[in-house]
This record gives structure tokens, sequence and C-alpha cells, in this order.
């Protein structure tokens, strides 16, 4: 059963105010950290004969410095602030309402990240997600060949294989979403209520310092790469890599055997290590100041945030 009072569940929930604090936390998480550890990641997922030393020389190759943020502008950019927006509102709510079932922080955080993952993914992700990869994995153009343009590279796979091609691998990208964040969500509860145990913080009015939430949030990050292969095999789907023996039009199964045959269990892990980061730094910002952020904006309004900690 919850661990919350029933009166802290009767006052509407923060809400449309999340959209707006969504969108501008998961633009600083990207643009700080987040892309060149995505783009590190990606190399590794789409590259899996590379380590994680020679995905970084890789990625220093294509642009230095700018390399790590090759994607960034626009899709990533157009990404995190739909994603963020879509997920901190539906999350939240989702945990709200959750828990008004009954549920506890842990049931709770799991289902409210999985509903929160399954709406970003189909809603905002699927295109964007495509076209970063896209963007990460083409291969560079040719001495004295202007490379081609982001819009250039849409209209092609438009032109190509229509919306089928720009959303290609979006199953892919929901099942990592759903996963990712029911996992970052409900672990990060569940480290909550053990640190509130361990520090005696147990009353209904007791709250969990910056320090001990970001804590939190950073193990129930790091925790939740075990869904590596899932992304391994969603890059896959959606990356332009060329081998001839690389099947055609690729599904999650297909992906997955020819993964397998090719670089064994150890390559459908590759890109942990940067994944690991990655899912530090997005849960701290999407859990840890999530709730520093609503926790904020209902003091402001006179509103009561949808999961109170």
């Amino acid at each position: 059963m919850s661990n919350e009072q029933p009166a802290q569940l009767k006052k509407k929930p923060v809400s449309f105010s999340n959209i707006l604090l969504g969108a501008g936390i998961n633009m600083a998480e990207v643009t700080t950290l987040g892309q060149p550890l995505e783009v590190v990641k990606t190399t590794m997922a789409a590259n899996r004969s590379l380590s994680f030393l020679g995905a970084v020389k890789h990625v220093w190759s294509r642009g230095g410095v700018f390399g790590f943020y090759q994607g960034l502008i626009p899709w990533a950019w157009i990404e995190a602030s739909t994603k963020g927006a879509v997920l901190l509102f539906v999350a939240t709510e989702a945990e709200y309402r959750y828990k008004s079932l009954g549920l506890g922080n842990f049931g709770a955080g799991i289902l409210g990240g999985v509903t929160g993952g399954v709406a970003q993914s189909y809603l905002t992700m699927g295109f964007c997600t495509c076209m970063k990869t896209v963007e990460i994995t083409r291969h560079k153009a040719p001495a004295g060949v202007a490379p081609q343009s982001s819009l250039a590279v849409f209209k092609g796979i438009y032109a190509k294989e229509g919306l089928k091609g720009i959303y290609k691998g979006v199953n892919a990208v929901a099942i990592r979403q759903m996963t990712n964040w029911g996992s970052r969500f409900g672990l990060s509860r569940l480290v909550e209520d053990g640190i509130r145990k361990f520090t005696g913080k147990t009353g209904k009015d007791d709250k969990l310092n910056a320090v001990e939430k970001i804590a939190a949030s950073a193990l129930g990050g790091g925790l939740s790469a075990w869904n590596q292969p899932i992304e391994v095999i969603r890059v896959e789907m959606q990356s332009k890599t060329k081998d001839p023996n690389r099947p055609k039009n690729l599904t999650i199964g297909s992906a997955f055997k020819y993964i397998y045959s090719t670089n064994g269990v150890r390559g459908l892990y590759r890109g942990l290590a940067p994944r690991v980061g990655l899912g530090v730094w997005q849960t701290v910002f999407m859990v840890a100041f999530g709730d520093m952020a609503r926790e904020f904006v209902g003091r402001l309004t006179g509103e009561t945030p949808a999961a109170k900690h």
C-alpha cells in the first residue's frame, strides 16, 4: 500500500506548468553533457568494433569539440524540448494517479515512468531520434566535398522511404523509453525510500535535501542501463552504416539476430559505459531537478506537486 497520506493526494497537482519545466530542464540536460555522451554511445553502438577511447577519437576526427555536439541542432534540441515536456507532464500526472490508487513510491514511479516514456516515444521522439542517429552515424564526406545539410538528409530519407523511413525504429525507441524511464523513476524512488529510512526521515513532512535527491537519481539512472541491448538494436535500425551482410528492412528481431551473429553478446552491450553516464545525467535532471523545480513552482502558485516526496 502507499506510504503517502491520503490528504496529500486531495489537492490538484501542478500540471501544465510541467510542460514548460520539462522542456527547459531537458534542453539544459542535452546542451551540457547529454549530447556528447549520446554521440559517443551511439557511435559505439553503430561501430561495435570501437572501444570507448576509439569512439572518442572517431568523434573528435569528425569535427573536434563540435563533433561531440553533432545532431544537437536542430534535432536534439527539437527532441529535448518536446520529449522533456511530454515526459515530465505525463509521468508526473501518471505517478500521481497511480498513487491515488494505493501504489507506493516504487510501483507508482515505475508505472509513471513507463507511461511517460511510451507517450514521449510515439508523440515526439520517433522522428527526431531517427534524424539525430542518422546525423551521428552517416559517413564523413570525402575531402573537397561539402557535407549534406540536415535538411537535405531529411528530404533524401523522406523522398526515398516516406514517413516510414523517418520513423524507422520507433517501436524500438518506445521499448527503450518505457524501460528507461520506468527503471529511472522507479529505482530513484526506491533509493529515496531507502535514504529516508537510513536518515530517519519517516514523517509525512520530512523531505530529502538536494544532495540526497541527486544521489538517489544518480544511482537509479546508472542502474537503468540494464536495457542497453534495446538501445543497440534501435541504433542499428536507424543507422546509415554500410555492411553488405546487413539485412534490409530491419525489424527488432532481425536486428537482434544480425548484431548477435556479428558481434555476439558483447555487441549487444556496446556503448554501455557512456550509456551509464548518460542515464545518470538524464535522471538527475528529469527526476531530481524535476522534483525540485515542481516543488518550487508549487510554492509560488500555492499548488501541491503531483509527486511529493
